[in-house]
C-alpha cells in the first residue's frame, strides 16, 4: 500500500506534470537554440524536483514530529514539546493541542505519584495490617503492619495464596467482624474487606486493625460501671436486710406478746427487698439478651398513631408527615416509641403541658420526633447509663433498651432540651433507602429485644 508521504507526492506531480509538459513542449518547438532549450529544461526539471522535495519535508516532517510527541506520551515521557505551535495556523493549532494534552498528562502523572508515594507512606505507618488478594487468593499489596502480623518480610509473602498464609477466613464471612489470631494469648483484630479492580482483574483488600487494647479498655470500663451498678442496689437491698436481721434477733431475746407480730413485719420488708432485688436483676437479665430484630416494611403513619393512641393520661397530639414505609421491626419500634410517649407523659404530669408527635424526613433518613412541656433533661451525663433513674419506681433500663432497638435498626436515639421553649426533644432516627420508596433492607448492627414496657431514665 502506497504511503501518505508518496501518495501527497504522486498528487504534487500529477498536479505539475501538465504545466512542466506544456512548458518543455512550448520550448523545444519554438525557434531557440538548443543551448536555450537544455538549459532551460534542466532548470524546469531542477524547480520541479526542488517542489516536490520541498513538500516531502513539510508532509512528513510535521508527521514526524507528531508522533515523536504520541510515541513519548505512549512511553510516559511527557517532557517533549512539539516546535511552531500557533492558534492562527492549522498545523501550529494541531501542535498546540498536543503540547496541551502532553502538559495535562504531566499533570495527572505527577499528581498520581505525589498520591501514590502519600498512600505508600500512610500504608507503611499506619497501625494495621494491609493485604490485597487477586482473583485466585494469591497476595499482591502488603504493608508493614503486615509483615509484622506475619513475620515475614513482603518478599517472601508476595504470591502465595491467603490459605497458606492463615488469612483464609479473612476472604470469607461478614465485615466488619472481630477475628482473634495468636493462639493462647490471642489478639483480637477488627476484619474489614473491600473489592476493587486493577487491570480489569478482581482484587479483594483485606484491613486487619488491633483492637485488643481497645476493647480491653471498654471492657474494663463496662465492667467498672457494671460492678458500681450491682453494688450500689445490692448494698440498698443488704443495709435494711442486715439491720432488721439485728432487731429480729434483739426481739427474740426480749420475747414478748409483740415479739410475733414484729416478726412478721420484719420478714415482710426482707421478702419486699428480696423481691426488689430480684426484679433489678431481672431487668439486667433483659438488657443483656437482645434478639435480632424481624424486619418487614411497616407505614410509619400507622404505627405512630396507634401508639400515641396507647397513652391514657394525656392526648398526645400527632402532627402528620410524609407517607413513610420503613424496613424494620414492628413490635420493637412499637415498644420504642411506647417508651418515649410514656416518658414525655411523666414529663408532663406536673406541668400539665403537652405532647406532640411527628416526622420528617432528614437526610438519607426519616426523623420520629416526640416533643413534651415538661421540666426538660437535668442530668444530661447519665441518660443512657443503665440503671440510673430519677422517677420513683424506675427501673432505669428504658433508655437503654430504647437506644439499643433504634441502633439494631442501623438508626440512632438522642434526647435533648427544646430551644423554642422549656420541655424535652427526643428524636428517633431511622435510615431510607431512597426518598420515593422510603425502604431499606439492612442488617441490624446490634440485637434488639421485643421488651415489655418500660420507663426511660429521665428526670
Amino acid at each position: 500500500m502506497t504511503s501518505h508521504p508518496r501518495r501527497v507526492l504522486l498528487i504534487a506531480l500529477l498536479t505539475a506534470a501538465p504545466a512542466a509538459g506544456i512548458a518543455l513542449l512550448l520550448l523545444w518547438r519554438g525557434d531557440f537554440s538548443q543551448r536555450v532549450q537544455w538549459t532551460a529544461t534542466f532548470f524546469i526539471a531542477l524547480a520541479l524536483l526542488v517542489g516536490l522535495a520541498t513538500l516531502h519535508d513539510r508532509v512528513v516532517r510535521p508527521l514526524q514530529t507528531l508522533s515523536n510527541v504520541l510515541a513519548a506520551l505512549r512511553e510516559g515521557d511527557y517532557s517533549l514539546r512539539a516546535r511552531g505551535a500557533a492558534a492562527e495556523d492549522s498545523l501550529g493549532l494541531v501542535y498546540l493541542e498536543a503540547n496541551a494534552l502532553a502538559e495535562t498528562l504531566r499533570g495527572q502523572r505527577l499528581g498520581a505519584l505525589e498520591a501514590t508515594t502519600l498512600l505508600r507512606a500512610v500504608m507503611a505507618e499506619i497501625d494495621a495490617a494491609v493485604f490485597a488478594f487477586d482473583s485466585d487468593s494469591a497476595l499482591r499489596l502488603v504493608n508493614r503492619g503486615g509483615e509484622r502480623l506475619l513475620g515475614q518480610p513482603a518478599e517472601r509473602l508476595l504470591g502465595r495464596t491467603a490459605a497458606t498464609l492463615g488469612l483464609a477466613e479473612c476472604l470469607e464471612g461478614d465485615t466488619p467482624r472481630v477475628l482473634e489470631r495468636g493462639g493462647p494469648s490471642a489478639s483480637r483484630w477488627e476484619l474489614r474487606r473491600s473489592a476493587f479492580r486493577q487491570d480489569g482483574r478482581p482484587h479483594q483488600l483485606v484491613l486487619l486493625t488491633d483492637v485488643s487494647r481497645t476493647l480491653q479498655a471498654e471492657e474494663r470500663q463496662a465492667w467498672q460501671r457494671l460492678i458500681r451498678v450491682l453494688s450500689h442496689e445490692i448494698n440498698n437491698s443488704l443495709a435494711p436486710i442486715r439491720s432488721l436481721a439485728g432487731s429480729l434477733r434483739n426481739i427474740l431475746d426480749r420475747g414478748g406478746a409483740d415479739a410475733r407480730t414484729d416478726l412478721a413485719e420484719g420478714l415482710g420488708i426482707i421478702g419486699q427487698r428480696a423481691d426488689s432485688l430480684g426484679r433489678f436483676l431481672a431487668a439486667y437479665a433483659r438488657l443483656a439478651r437482645l434478639p435480632r430484630p424481624t424486619l418487614r416494611p411497616m407505614a410509619v403513619e400507622p404505627w405512630v398513631r396507634r401508639v400515641a393512641a396507647l397513652e391514657p393520661r394525656v392526648a398526645v397530639r400527632v402532627v402528620p408527615g410524609p407517607e413513610v414505609v420503613v424496613n424494620a421491626d414492628g413490635d420493637q419500634l412499637e415498644q420504642l416509641l411506647i417508651n418515649l410517649i410514656r416518658n414525655a407523659s411523666d414529663a408532663v404530669a406536673e406541668t400539665k403541658g403537652g405532647v406532640s408527635v411527628t416526622w420528617r424526613s432528614q437526610g438519607e433518613g426519616l426523623e420520629v420526633i416526640v416533643e413534651d412541656e415538661g421540666p426538660g433533661i437535668v442530668d444530661t451525663a447519665n441518660l443512657f447509663v443503665p440503671f440510673y433513674t430519677t422517677k420513683p419506681g424506675g427501673s432505669g433500663v428504658g433508655l437503654a433498651l430504647s437506644r439499643q432497638i433504634a441502633e439494631g435498626h442501623g438508626g440512632r436515639l438522642r434526647l435533648e432540651n427544646r430551644k423554642d421553649r422549656k420541655g424535652c426533644r427526643a428524636v428517633l432516627w431511622l435510615p431510607l433507602e431512597d426518598r420515593e420508596s422510603g425502604v431499606r433492607s439492612l442488617e441490624p448492627r446490634t440485637p434488639d429485644p421485643r421488651l415489655p414496657t418500660q420507663t426511660l431514665n429521665r428526670s
